[in-house]
């Protein structure tokens, strides 16, 4: 039995020997994970960090520079002009103008990944380049719909911490916060229009029910209910949508 034991102890030494050296044979060569690049490894590794940096706030960005701003503040308006807290849902609203962005924004989205991602992929062009060139449909987009008095007073204080140099082209950094006040206001305007026609309702029902000397009785109870049938007999949601899309034509 000793050595028989000893036999199978010698035999499983030797077997382990044998996966370790394998094991050590086949040990991932960790610079093949990383991409070719003129950059050193440290370099490329700030750069896989940066871009998971800017995937992690890609929702965001794709709000700002996108027509998403402008659905959801009119759809907000809408909501709060029937006098409705929680009916559409937000989920629901946030949904629509997340899907009126797409349809508006489907050609954008088209030529930024042909002229930028694409070609990244197939690696025809550099970062830079793919940048560059993904950035490119959405800046022509975002110019189309700025005010000017907007870019202006955002140019004007980009130059101010320049020292008074104005670039030749627009930064995305003057761009982007000109485009949303742009936005912004563009749906407040909207949202007037939109919550205006409510509004009147809500002073006939408000100036009927004082005079018929009912005090206690809210006026928003009552005028709740003609406020959905006048927006249900219009076909409000065709009209509204409609007019939103159109806005961006």
């Amino acid at each position: 039995m000793t050595r028989r034991s000893a036999a199978l102890a010698l035999a499983l030494g030797l077997a382990l020997t044998a996966a370790a050296g394998a094991a050590h044979a086949q040990t991932v060569d960790l610079s093949s994970l990383l991409p070719q690049g003129s950059g050193s490894t440290s370099g490329r590794i700030i750069q896989l960090i940066l871009l998971l940096s800017v995937l992690s706030i890609a929702p965001g960005l794709m709000i700002m520079v996108t027509s998403f701003t402008r659905f959801v503040v009119a759809l907000s308006f809408l909501r709060s002009g029937i006098g409705l807290q929680s009916t559409p849902a937000n989920i629901v609203l946030v949904s629509l103008a997340l899907f009126m962005t797409f349809y508006v924004m489907g050609p954008t989205f088209d030529k930024a990944w042909a002229d930028g991602i694409q070609p990244l992929m197939r690696n025809e062009i550099s970062e830079e380049d793919a940048f560059k060139r993904t950035t490119g449909p959405f800046r022509d987009f975002m110019q189309s719909h700025v005010r000017e008095r907007d870019l202006a007073m955002f140019a004007d204080l980009a130059a101010s911490k320049n020292g008074g140099a104005r670039p030749d082209e627009v930064e995305l950094r003057v761009l982007i916060p000109a485009f949303m006040i742009s936005e912004l206001r563009r749906g407040f305007e909207i949202g007037f229009i939109i919550a205006l026609p409510f509004l009147v309702i809500d002073i006939m029902v408000a100036t009927i029910v004082m005079s018929m000397g009912m005090m206690m009785m809210p006026p928003t109870v009552i005028s709740l209910p003609f406020k959905v049938l006048f927006f249900v007999l219009i076909d409000g949601w065709n009209l509204l949508i409609g007019g939103l899309v159109r806005s961006f034509s």
